[in-house]
Parts: C-alpha cells; sequence; structure tokens
C-alpha cells in the first residue's frame, strides 16, 4: 500500500501549532483507516493495518475477538502501520469489528474499520431500524458534493464535502481505490475532506462514491451523483492541438560500414602474394603461381584493410503522429529507447520531457 496519507486538510492553525512540545492541546484526527484483506483468518494469517491522521501520536487497534491489541507505528509522519498475526486463541471472524484510538496527548479520537477483513465479502451490514425507533434517531444526509478536478492524475486532489446530522461520523469510498476514509466535521453538520488521488488508484470520471454518516449504531448512506472530472468548455488554442515536431522512436538500426579497399591495399596485398608464390613452383609453374599469389594476396590485403576500416552508426527511426518517419543519424550511440516520446529541431533528437 502506498506509504502516503490520504487526505490532506488545508485547516489554519495557529503560529505555535508548529510546535509539538504542547501538542495536548489539539484534537487529534483520524482521516484514514483501512486494511488488506486476506483469504482466510487461520492462525499464522497476517493482518495489515494502515492508519492516517493527526502526526506525532499513538495509535492502536483493538480487534473483536482477538487476544491482544496492535500498537501501530508511525512511518511517516501522519501515518500509522502495523501488522495482527492471527493466534490459534484468537476468534476473528470477517466482520469483526476493528476499532483504532489515535492520542495526541491527552486527547483520542477513535474510528471504526467499515471494511470486512476478508476478501469479496464487502463492508459491515448495516443495523436497521427498529419498530420503537423514531425516524429522528437515524442520521440524514443532506447533500453529497465534490469539488471535481479537471485531471484525475495522481498527485491531483479532489475535496468532499457531507451535509446532515451534526455531532456524526462519515466515512467515505471511492471506486479505483483503496481502504474507506473519513470525513472530519469542520463545522457542525458539515464534513470535509480532500482525497489525493494515488499512483495505484484508478479513479474514472464516473467511478462511484459513497459516504456512510454514523450516529451510534444507525447509519444513512449516499451516493454522488456527480462526476469527478470537470468537463472541459474552453476551446484549444488551434496552434497546441498537435506538436509538429513530437515523435515516437520506432527503430534503432546498428549500420555496419566496411572499409573499401585502395590501392594501396590491393599493391600491398599483391607484394606478400608474390613473395609466397615464388617459393611455388619451378619454370613456368613457377611463374603461374607467382601470379596466382599476387592475385590472391591482392584479395587478403583488401579484406585486411576493409576489417581495419570497419565503423558503425546508428540510425535512429522515428514516427510522427501523422504516420510520417523520418531517419537521423548518429555516430555513437544516441542513448535512446524504442517507444520513447522525442522531439526533432534542425535535425537533432532531444526526448520529450
Amino acid at each position: 500500500m502506498a506509504a502516503v496519507p490520504l487526505f490532506s486538510l488545508a485547516v489554519a492553525a495557529p503560529a505555535h501549532a508548529q510546535q509539538y512540545n504542547n501538542a495536548a492541546a489539539y484534537n487529534p484526527v483520524i482521516r484514514g483507516f483501512d486494511v488488506e484483506e486476506v483469504r482466510n483468518l487461520k492462525p499464522g494469517v497476517e493482518l495489515n493495518f494502515n492508519l492516517y491522521g493527526t502526526p506525532g501520536g499513538r495509535a492502536t487497534l483493538s480487534i473483536a475477538g482477538a487476544n491482544r491489541n496492535l500498537n501501530l507505528t508511525e512511518t511517516e509522519p501522519g501515518q500509522y502501520e502495523g501488522t495482527y498475526t492471527l493466534g490459534s486463541r484468537d476468534n476473528i471472524t470477517g466482520r469483526s469489528a476493528v476499532t483504532a484510538n489515535l492520542r495526541v496527548g491527552n486527547q483520542v479520537t477513535s474510528g471504526v474499520l467499515s471494511e470486512s477483513l476478508l476478501r469479496d465479502v464487502g463492508r459491515h451490514p448495516r443495523d436497521n431500524m427498529g419498530r420503537g425507533e423514531r425516524a429522528a434517531d437515524v442520521p440524514r444526509i443532506a447533500r453529497f458534493d465534490v469539488q471535481a478536478n479537471d485531471d484525475l492524475t495522481p498527485g491531483n486532489e479532489l475535496v468532499f464535502s457531507v451535509y446532515g446530522t451534526p455531532g456524526a461520523k462519515v466515512d467515505m469510498a471511492i471506486a479505483g481505490t483503496r481502504g474507506v476514509f473519513f470525513l472530519p466535521e469542520v463545522n457542525p453538520g458539515e464534513y470535509t475532506g480532500g482525497y489525493t488521488i494515488r499512483r495505484a488508484d484508478r479513479i474514472a470520471p464516473n467511478s462511484a462514491v459513497t459516504a456512510n454518516m454514523r450516529v451510534g449504531n444507525r447509519v444513512s448512506t449516499a451516493t454522488l451523483n456527480k462526476p469527478l472530472r470537470l468537463a472541459s468548455t474552453t476551446p484549444v488554442p488551434r496552434d497546441v492541438r498537435y506538436c509538429t515536431n513530437c515523435a515516437t522512436v520506432d527503430a534503432i538500426n546498428v549500420v555496419e560500414v566496411n572499409g573499401d579497399g585502395n590501392y594501396l591495399g590491393t599493391i600491398g596485398g599483391g607484394v606478400v602474394g608474390a613473395v609466397l608464390g615464388s617459393q611455388v613452383g619451378k619454370g613456368s609453374g613457377r611463374t603461374a603461381a607467382q601470379i596466382a599469389g599476387a592475385l590472391g594476396g591482392a584479395y587478403v590485403g583488401r579484406n585486411i584493410e576493409r576489417n581495419a576500416k570497419k565503423t558503425q552508426h546508428y540510425e535512429v527511426v522515428i514516427r510522427f503522429a501523422n504516420g510520417g518517419t523520418q531517419t537521423v543519424t548518429y555516430e555513437n550511440d544516441p542513448g535512446l529507447r524504442v517507444g520513447e516520446k522525442v522531439r526533432i529541431s534542425d535535425g537533432v533528437l532531444s526526448r520529450d520531457q
């Protein structure tokens, strides 16, 4: 799981809030709480938990049916992690309630995990309203909103708000992300938090988003009916609709060039051949051997020279968006790879950053 805070809240704080020597004066906040679901809950199975909230605190978990509590370690500011290994005496089920407590100084806040511990089980079932209960006892979500973003790539933020019954606990789930995340109450009945998109997320403009408002054992659920990405109404300027000098590396060919044997190489080889040929045969045979040796030596000489002058160069074939191609030649390895995005300017390639 990604070791980054799931929620980033911009909250104005007094100047001395930057110093943690008086942490007891500030109420801790839990912004996210999740678990890596497992296939079974047999002894020896590990349950990995992550908690996101106020930094510099002490985080503990209690699991219904477990024989001990779990202390979480703050691995990064505001991120707490821990692993619970099931023992033979544990009686943990997929529906076991998991409660997190985050203590900063003398202040403590709690959060309840809404996920199941087992895969493909889903979230915990919600209690139905009893016959003798009034409708007013059930929390009410009046509005569920989002400040959409025009970019859903990692690092961008989506800000969600839920309006309804004050004094409740609100959690939220986004299809394409892991975990259930909490929205703090910033004003009575107003719950707001920003979610920063992570690299592992698979969020689409129409990803389903659900919010749950809990008061005691009663929960109300609402589904967001707005897209997560802003519809672009601004026309794209004509001169930036496409890049005319942008391309993709389509192929890199290593071309080997052999040196052509010149006059000196031929004669040099011929002399060697003539000397060798003169050692063979006598009379007319000696003359024939001498000629053959000269010709053969000339051929050998040309090969020696050609191998000595053998060179390599690189041809980089790039393909433009319109399908056209161009070849750029380098004397040395250009250090590019097939598939890389490049730009070409005056016959010179550069990586497209």
